[in-house]
């Protein structure tokens, strides 16, 4: 069996700690479920572990899902930043999953993601890119300095679904506007958001040589569909998947078909290392 497979193990779900590169101690979460493939999935800026859940259910019978969650919005100083965040993630492997793995990235998590694979390449067995930062995107900060409104999260919120009536829930939105309504919480945001659009990660793409699946939603508000093609060009084993009716959020949206690219890259990988 192929290190980067591993057999069925018991859920787990528990709150750690990570050192920042502040030297402060971050709570975090771990989330870890199904059998089959690894794969360690990063959240974008707003997410958290539960927005996985859809995806999970179409996967976790192929692949062993070992799900980060970070307090980006509540993190601070250094840690606030691309680097912090790569930084807690590196910690994070270390200490949880040391193993060769698939590196599942959204949004902001797409970037960090690019930065494993090229700091710890001895661990990235492959990448999946939905939504990924780090070459073009349409950032939801703006004007978040100002005091938001409902309505104006609404239209931000909804900038990441393209059935916004079926997919933005009323207690989300409050969620949202809870978050976003905190002045720590909206600079933090703005911070890890501009660090990100600081550090262009195209020139480095063809420096990965792991296969990447890119998984994209054709309306794509955020991170456009001129980001995937990016990313398809310049990463030097990429293969690409487009959701119709799909924007930023594929894992929630089209759960079904992302699983199904998913669970084809996962016979693509075995059938690599059957022949090799």
């Amino acid at each position: 069996m192929p290190r980067e497979v591993m057999d069925l193990a018991e859920p787990v779900d528990q709150a750690i700690t990570l050192r920042g590169l502040s030297g402060r101690d971050i709570p975090a979460r771990l989330r870890r479920v199904g059998r089959g493939r690894r794969a360690v999935f990063l959240h974008g800026m707003l997410a958290h572990n539960a927005h996985w859940e859809p995806l999970l259910a179409k996967v976790r019978d192929r692949w062993q899902c070992t799900m980060l969650e970070l307090p980006l919005i509540d993190l601070r100083n250094e840690d606030c930043s691309i680097d912090g965040v790569t930084h807690l993630t590196s910690r994070f492997i270390e200490r949880f999953a040391p193993a060769p793995a698939v590196y599942l990235g959204s949004s902001f998590g797409g970037h960090v993601a690019l930065r494993i694979a090229l700091e710890r390449s001895e661990l990235v067995s492959g990448l999946i890119l939905a939504g990924a930062a780090g070459v073009a995107e349409r950032p939801i900060a703006g004007d978040l300095m100002m005091k938001p409104t409902k309505e104006w999260i609404r239209e931000r919120v909804g900038a990441m679904f393209y059935n916004k009536h079926k997919h933005i829930t009323e207690p989300e939105l409050e969620r949202v506007y809870g978050e976003l309504s905190d002045r720590d919480r909206a600079r933090a945001i703005i911070r890890l958001t501009r660090t990100s659009r600081k550090e262009y990660m195209g020139d480095r793409l063809p420096e990965i040589k792991a296969p990447a699946l890119i998984v994209w939603g054709r309306q794509d508000a955020i991170t456009p569909p001129e980001a995937a093609q990016e990313f398809a060009s310049r990463l030097p084993d990429a293969r690409i998947v487009w959701l119709d009716e799909c924007s930023h959020a594929p894992m929630v949206e089209h759960p079904e078909r992302f699983g199904q690219a998913m669970n084809d890259f996962c016979d693509e990988l075995d059938r690599r290392d059957a022949s090799a």
